[in-house]
Formats: structure tokens, sequence, C-alpha cells
């Protein structure tokens, strides 16, 4: 994020491998997530993002390659390491009969240094659901809780694994805040979500995986900016006369339609609204709209599926 400055690497990643038999399940990968950072890790079903995961995790042995985690191998397994991160998985049980704050105090009973009860419940918004039980949470809440368990040892680096599947959009929007309080407590985070609109709102970066390797990596709002042309689509009243071919116009679904890509939108915007004021029309609706982080996924992820792959 803009102004954000970072000491050190939580995780360096360097040549990493995993191998199922002949079957290659990542390919080299290089990673880097600095301390205080939120990272963002994408990628297709069988790209490879949960075994490097559990790999990180320590819950799963590489082939090959370096890994350090807050300057430990993971796979050595020692508590020292193990009591400095957090892991939210997608799915979790605890006892629906505890109170949210006797979960969490259960939780926070098995580490030497745990935050404050009131600064885990602050964090992840269930203050107001300190003495509710378990079983009475909505789905939203349980997910918090289940982020609150992660929470509860104070770790330094939190694993957030599809922290907000199956959300409505005002549940999401709820945990996103929820991610930006944990960040502003200066925790680590890496995250792997299917949602793009949730990478690009809390990832400082975000690394794109494709069949093992990782081929697009950088801040969301530059890898979505490097996606070349702006589309520009005007509709005009009916009856009125298509815009000159000189403009690059093309007829685009629906009537009086059309749509120019644009490598210089300024320039060719100021042209199109000209033509419209000399010949007196009033564009019906018009719409700019610059290529997304899930328009650049979209794309990388069928061009290196095909056959195109390679680092970026």
């Amino acid at each position: 994020m803009p102004g954000r400055t970072f000491s050190h690497p939580a995780i360096q990643v360097t040549d990493l491998r995993k191998s199922y038999g002949s079957f290659e399940a990542v390919k080299g990968v290089d990673l880097c997530v600095e301390t205080g950072e939120v990272y963002a890790l994408l990628g297709p079903n069988g790209a490879g993002k949960t075994t490097t995961v559990e790999i990180l995790e320590g819950h799963r042995e590489r082939s090959a390659g370096t890994v350090t985690v807050l300057g430990h191998d993971p796979a050595r397994g020692e508590r020292e390491f193990r009591e400095r991160i957090g892991i939210v998985l997608q799915t979790t049980s605890v006892d629906q009969y505890l109170s949210v704050s006797e979960t969490v105090n259960l939780f926070r009973g098995y580490y030497p240094n745990p935050l404050p009860l009131d600064v885990v419940l602050e964090a992840t918004g269930l203050t107001e659901q300190a003495r509710v039980r378990v079983g009475k949470l909505s789905g939203g809440q349980q997910r918090r809780l289940d982020v609150a368990v992660g929470l509860a040892g104070n770790p330094e680096l939190l694993f957030l694994d599809e922290p907000t599947t199956g959300f409505d959009p005002s549940a999401r929007r709820g945990a996103w805040d929820m991610v930006k309080n944990l960040q502003n407590l200066g925790k680590t985070i890496l995250l792997t979500t299917h949602y793009m609109e949730e990478a690009e709102y809390l990832a400082d970066r975000v690394g794109i995986m494709v069949e093992g390797r990782v081929v697009v990596e950088g801040p969301p709002q530059e890898i979505a900016g490097s996606g070349g042309a702006t589309l520009i689509r005007i509709r005009l009243p009916d009856g009125t006369a298509a815009p000159p071919e000189s403009l690059g116009v093309h007829p685009a679904v629906g009537p009086g339609t059309y749509e120019i890509q644009a490598a210089s939108p300024t320039v060719v915007l100021y042209q199109l609204t000209t033509w419209a004021v000399e010949n007196d029309i009033e564009f019906e609706d018009i719409a700019v709209t610059r290529p997304s982080l899930e328009d650049i996924f979209i794309e990388v992820t069928s061009s290196n599926l095909q056959g195109g792959g390679g680092k970026a």
C-alpha cells in the first residue's frame, strides 16, 4: 500500500519444488513476503497454491528448494515456529456449547504470550458476541471466530485460507475490515482467495500461480494497470448514425452500442465527445473501464494453461 514500508521478509522461498511420483505440483516457485504485508496467493484449482501454503506452514515436506518462514525452516516443526504462526483453514471445528470468550481463552491457554482476550475480540469484531454460544453464531460470525482462534496465540504470521467463501456481500465487507484490523496490529498475512476484488482490496501484493509456477507478481493496481487498452463504451439514441470509423469505434452487443479499445483514453474521449457535440448528439450512456485484476487473472491463467507459460 502507498507509504507502507517493510523491514525484512517474513517468508523467503527460492526454487521451491514438490513432486508426487512423476507429477511435479510445484515447479520452482520463488516467493518473498515482507513483514507486515498482506500477500494474496491466487490461482485456479490445481495450480499448486494449497501445496505451497502447506509447505510454508510445515504441514507438507518439499522435494527441493529453500524455505525460510520467520527465520525458521518449517520442515523442522520447531515449537518456537509453531508458536509464532496462526492458521485459519477453510473449515474448522470448535465446541458448539462453549461461548465465544471461552473458546478464545481455551486456545489462548496453549500459547506462552497470547493476545489479550479483548484485543482478539475487537480485532475480529466479536466483542458483542463474547458470551454467545458458538452454536448460536451466524455463518459470518463463525468465520470470525475461526480467525479469532488463529489469532489467539498472538502470531506474527497468519495464514488465511479462503476467509470469505460463501459470504454474502455485506458479510464479506465486514470480513475485509477484520483483515485490515489484523494488519493494523502488525500481523503479516498470507491470504488465498478466489475473489479478485478481495485481493485488490486487501493485498499489498499478489502472486498468480498457474500449473505450479508464479507467473505474475506485484501490487494488484500495477498488475491491473499493465493490462493495456482501456475500454470505452457508448450507447446512442435510436436512429442515430454510427460514429465515424476513423475514431476506431466497433459495434458492441445491444442496439446503438459501440465500443473502443483505447491506448490513450483521454484523447479518444475528447475526439468522441467533440464529434457528439458537433452533431448535437447526447450519449444515452457512456462507460470507461480499465482492465481489472480479474481481467488479468483470466488472461494469464488462460494463456499459461494453453502452453504459453513462463515467469512474468
